[in-house]
């Protein structure tokens, strides 16, 4: 009897957009061989991460088991599927498998962080292999809104699985490799596809996509058009955007300066790989100075209202020595990621006030997405016919929406979010929950989001902060009076007197008529201080603050 099993575990990117990391495993119960797809980020925002860099899937249950890892694929190069390689890598030390340009990206993290670069290893595309235990994985080109995407297949002695990773149907993408239905009609040919674990971002878009060869003209009218200065952002990432806006831009007789550190490295990996090429001569900041601004065009990071990216420079003032004027153009040639709505409104706002014409995607003229729509989902599924359909990459929503259509063709399907392990041996069957979070990089430190730091940063924000200091003598009798110190607190409260006197009085009375139990007993003395201020905060200014008490208590002789 066989008693080996193929296990499916996301440890994040499903039921979220975001954070990809997808865990397969095969072998006996709870002694699998395992591989890890992705180790991808999300991002933080100030309502509920303040002061968070980045957000990293939960790797607890891989770390525990790292030593039956036999490897770690990277599909492609953004942030949300590479960009926690860095900072979980020394948790697992597998052996890092990714295209060229991928891996180039993955390399530069690693020197970022002191990390050996040779623990990544370039892989070219299928029909190679790389064998990792009782897996034998290809990498597959797609079409994406980055160079050398991939799918993987993935070989198993219990079938083969086919990991669809970003994709569209593009097949004339200007940067990267084309979609090919032959492609993928000769991975089912080969084999039966046992199951399809499919990006599900744009299930609700309901027409075919658009191929990034359809922007150039609208581009190049729109800057044609332009009487100042021009400014377009788009991801960084996006290098077959940066060369399509830039190549417009050439058409319409405009010098093109890239601004953003994150793009330039971009532009640079690419073209030292060599999936870029002929990308029109761009000028220095500095050289920009020197130029017309009816003959210029500036391609900036912060497509998503990041506030240290050069588009919302930019929108504070002067970047660089560059600024936005009346009757300037900024294009943002990108779709706003859900969540990231209200920094990119704020921007849209300060350019207004500077009389600056804002142009947005809200026509679909200058912005295609990089994720196949419904109708490409659709296709794909008939060109792969699998056993199996688990839908990935997407929030619930869409999961549930992708399983609904695969099961509507006669496909099984179901949905398998974050911390659902199941077994794909003979279905979708789910075998064990794994408790999944969220690690904080916060500065140059990784702290769980169960850790208490952000929620007590976050209370401190909502409620502020009182600190009370009180000194005891050698007879454990108060010395002095009792002082507050107020932080993000009202000065004064609704007696009109000064908050933290206020408080001072109330702590005053209380030490006074204290008992010698509750005065010789720092835990009692520290409930009590601690009540007393919030309760006092409360009648004064209707909220009760975060209170620190420190009790210093001096010794006899």
């Amino acid at each position: 009897m066989n008693t080996n099993r193929l296990i499916y575990l996301p440890l994040g990117g499903a039921g979220e957009i975001g954070m990809n990391c997808y865990v397969y495993g095969y072998g006996p119960e709870d002694k699998e061989r395992l591989i890890v797809v992705d180790l991808g980020v999300t991002f933080p925002d100030m309502d509920t991460t303040p002061g968070v860099d980045l957000i990293l899937p939960d790797i607890a249950w891989l770390e525990a088991r790292k030593d039956r890892i036999e490897a770690i694929f990277i599909t492609h190069a953004h942030e949300d599927h590479i960009g926690a390689l860095g900072h979980l890598w020394p948790k697992l030390k597998a052996k890092v498998y990714a295209r060229r340009f991928t891996g180039t990206i993955g390399k530069l993290k690693f020197e970022e962080y002191g990390l050996p670069t040779e623990a990544i290893s370039i892989v070219a595309a299928r029909p190679e292999t790389v064998t990792a235990g009782p897996f034998e994985v290809q990498f597959v080109p797609v079409s994406h809104s980055i160079p050398e995407s991939s799918a993987l297949v993935i070989d198993t002695p219990a079938g083969r699985i086919v990991h669809s990773g970003d994709f569209k149907l593009d097949r004339s993408p200007i940067v990267g490799e084309a979609w090919s239905d032959e492609a993928f009609r000769a991975i089912a040919a080969e084999k039966p596809v046992k199951a399809l674990m499919c990006d599900s971002t744009n299930v609700f878009s309901l027409h075919p996509g658009r191929s990034e060869a359809t922007l150039a003209d609208p581009l190049r009218d729109l800057i044609k058009g332009a009487r100042g200065m021009v400014v377009a952002t788009t991801f960084a990432s996006n290098v077959a955007r940066l060369k399509t806006l830039a190549e417009a831009a050439t058409a319409a007789g405009r010098t093109v300066c890239l601004l953003g550190r994150a793009m330039r490295r971009m532009v640079t990996a690419a073209q030292e790989t060599g999936v870029l090429q002929n990308f029109p001569r761009t000028v220095s900041p500095e050289e920009a100075h020197d130029i017309p601004r009816d003959h210029l065009m500036l391609i900036v990071t912060g497509s998503q209202g990041e506030r240290r990216a050069a588009s919302a420079q930019l929108a504070r003032g002067k970047y660089l020595g560059l600024e936005m004027k009346e009757g300037d153009l900024f294009l943002f040639s990108s779709k706003t990621i859900p969540g990231n709505e209200r920094g990119v409104i704020r921007i849209m706002n300060s350019f207004s006030e500077m009389g600056v014409d804002i142009m947005d995607d809200a026509g679909g003229l200058y912005h295609v997405s990089g994720h196949a729509n419904r109708p490409d989902l659709e296709a794909v599924h008939t060109l792969l016919w699998p056993q199996m359909v688990i839908p990935m990459h997407g929030e619930h929503r869409h999961l549930r929406e992708h399983a609904r259509i695969a099961s509507g063709k006669g496909l099984t399907s179901d949905v398998v979010t974050n911390g659902m392990m199941v077994d794909l041996t003979r279905g979708i069957e789910v075998v064990e929950y794994i408790e999944t979070g969220r690690t904080y990089l916060d500065g140059s430190v990784l702290i769980g989001a169960r850790d208490g730091v952000v929620r007590d940063r976050i209370r401190m924000a909502l409620n502020g902060h009182a600190l009370a200091t009180v000194i005891m003598d050698e007879s454990d009798a108060p010395l002095g009076d009792a002082w507050v110190e107020l932080m993000g607190l009202p000065e004064r409260g609704k007696t009109g007197k000064p908050l933290a006197e206020t408080l001072e009085n109330q702590l005053g009375e209380f030490l006074s008529r204290a008992g010698a139990k509750v005065l010789r007993d720092d835990d009692k003395l520290d409930e009590a201080i601690r009540r007393i201020v919030r309760q006092v905060a409360m009648e004064e200014i209707g909220k009760k603050p975060e209170v620190t008490v420190v009790v210093s208590r001096l010794m006899e002789g």
